[in-house]
């Protein structure tokens, strides 16, 4: 069934196991479930995702499928709440936004979902980054880590300053073997030891330069305050050996924070943050590339006319389900107003990084 071009996806679970479900957000256990598609039903594992937004009333699922499914392209997906955005499509926004300036990013679309025949909402569904992810894409097999927590900043220290307890701190392997970790370690390690006279040579052995630099104008633009030390996946090209970073958890960005108040267009420094930027960002030649492909993008892919049309059509493709969502029905008018206020941070977060290319010269 679809209401109005947007696909339903009703999960069906006992009810003594939806109540030890909501009994302890932070279990990771997978309970059985049935979720049924065009009235087509799937054998699934159902679980709550995400780390603060297990604290919120409209909850997002991680769905395994205990295999590889055909129909979904996937062993497990993601079902987002976008509880806190307003809008329910800076994430969507800022995925297909990466996608236009040649950085790898996630495929997803927006679902309306089902609980045991009650309404859910709309969701936004991700697919998963893992092997398969790769696979899709024609990437070379490697391994991927998933930047779980703010200490993955490539720093030796936190955000806090204090010493890490490990230099994995803040990483999540999800692809990959144990040797795999010490290869992380080792990029960790030389982006803090390397001489500053050496760095851009001996980092160009470890690390997709041009691919990192493209993420960064997407960070950037978008203004993904925690992007820099979290909210991205790292993934090492197993032909080229090369690391290269992949944007997750985006609906933190265009205008609003991850509590979704208003964030000024100018939270976010056009060098960004984390050490590696800052390394890679003190070598002249690094930055010249970073301040070219930036002032493309402000003049092609990141303006008001380049993003009007996906957001007003996501917007209208949205609009009739907000009467259908229990958490959203009563904000209505807040969605309502939510195009032109991310209209303006385009504008105004576009002419705020036009006038601060000159930093990077």
């Amino acid at each position: 069934m679809q209401h109005d071009g947007l696909l339903t996806l009703n999960i069906l679970i006992k009810p003594a196991d939806l109540k030890a479900l909501q009994r302890d957000v932070w279990n990771e256990e997978y309970f059985p479930s049935k979720l049924v598609v065009d009235n087509i039903p799937y054998e699934i594992g159902i679980t709550y995702r995400g780390d603060h937004i297990r604290r919120f009333r409209k909850k997002s699922y991680r769905i395994d499928f205990g295999g590889y499914n055909k129909d979904f392209q996937g062993r497990e997906i993601h079902l987002n709440a976008e509880y806190r955005d307003p809008s329910l499509i800076r994430n969507k926004l800022s995925f297909d936004f990466f996608q236009s300036i040649g950085s790898i990013s996630l495929e997803c679309k927006h679902i309306f979902l089902e609980l045991n025949g009650r309404p859910k909402g709309v969701y936004l569904q991700l697919e998963s980054v893992d092997d398969l992810f790769l696979q899709k894409r024609d990437l070379p097999y490697g391994p991927i880590f998933y930047a779980t927590t703010y200490h993955a900043n490539f720093s030796l220290l936190t955000p806090s300053n204090n010493p890490k307890p490990s230099l994995l701190s803040g990483y999540e392997r999800k692809v990959g073997n144990d040797e795999d970790n010490f290869d992380l370690e080792a990029l960790i390690y030389k982006v803090n030891t390397i001489p500053r006279s050496g760095f851009s040579e001996e980092i160009a052995r470890h690390l997709d330069i041009e691919k990192y630099l493209l993420w960064l104008c997407g960070v950037v633009c978008t203004q993904n305050f925690d992007g820099f030390i979290h909210n991205y996946a790292l993934y090492q090209n197993g032909e080229t050996k090369l690391y290269q970073m992949i944007p997750w958890d985006y609906d933190a960005t265009w205008g609003r924070d991850w509590n979704g108040k208003i964030m000024e267009y100018d939270e976010v420094p056009i060098k960004g943050f984390n050490t590696l930027t800052a390394r890679l960002l003190d070598v002249r030649d690094i930055r010249n590339q970073y301040r070219l492909h930036l002032e493309e993008i402000l003049e092609t892919s990141f303006t008001v006319a380049a993003l009007e049309p996906q957001i007003i059509n996501l917007h209208k493709q949205l609009r009739p389900y907000l009467s259908l969502d229990p958490y959203k029905k009563k904000s209505i008018n807040l969605f309502d107003s939510e195009p032109e206020l991310i209209l303006q941070f385009i504008s105004d977060r576009n002419s705020y990084l036009r006038n601060h290319l000159n930093d990077l010269i």
